[in-house]
């Protein structure tokens, strides 16, 4: 069968590490990539394939899915602009991630290797979880958050959208994090958090009260 042609948002690094993530699997092949902010980077190939600015790529609705490489929370921008011009996105989910036949993944959703999602998770859009991170059962990620490598989130959360989860960091069972929330890498949240807020620490605290993701 054949796969299926994928513009990958983004010309950073991780545009390269998606790139690669899918080259792992045998849904989707990278057909070029879609750059937003700076034009100049569309006189050169990356990876030896085309970067598209992204007024040129409505042409590619048809033949192409989407998804987007950015670490960023903010990449609801981005995501919204390439929804406007009528592109469908790509679920990509790395060949070594477990992942619950009952747990639900919405569109434009990445899983990088070693990731484990338990059973009746829920996971929104344009989420991007990051290698070895794990998701208990019955926890809910909310669109466009970002979970990074070796965050342990555990069963019966929610996080709310918008939400960074750095490196390392871990919520425990039954707690609720609101939208747009920064957890630092390695803090250790015990307790349920307004919206907005950035913690560190262990136990996390409260060191800005002003968060807008990251």
């Amino acid at each position: 069968m054949a796969r299926q042609q994928l513009l990958v948002l983004g010309t950073r690094t991780l545009a390269e590490e998606v790139a690669d993530l899918v080259s792992d699997g045998d849904e989707f092949e990278v057909a070029g990539f879609v750059e937003n902010m700076d034009r100049a980077r569309c006189a050169e190939p990356l990876l030896d394939l085309p970067v598209h600015w992204i007024d040129d790529i409505a042409a590619l609705v048809r033949t192409h899915v989407a998804v987007c490489a950015l670490g960023t929370t903010k990449r609801w921008v981005f995501t919204d602009q390439v929804k406007a011009i009528g592109f469908r996105f790509a679920t990509v989910i790395h060949p070594s991630a477990r992942v619950s036949r009952s747990t639900a993944i919405g569109e434009g959703s990445i899983l990088s290797a070693g990731v484990i999602v338990a059973a009746h998770a829920t996971i929104g859009e344009h989420v991007f979880v990051n290698r070895g991170a794990l998701i208990g059962h019955h926890t809910v990620i909310e669109s466009h958050c970002s979970v990074m490598p070796g965050a342990n989130i555990a069963g019966s959360c929610t996080i709310g959208e918008r939400c960074y989860v750095g490196m390392g960091a871990v919520v425990i069972d039954h707690v609720s994090i609101g939208a747009r929330c920064v957890i630092a890498a390695g803090a250790v949240v015990t307790k349920s958090l307004p919206a907005g807020v950035k913690v560190m620490g262990v136990p996390a605290r409260v060191v800005s009260e002003t968060a807008e993701g990251r």
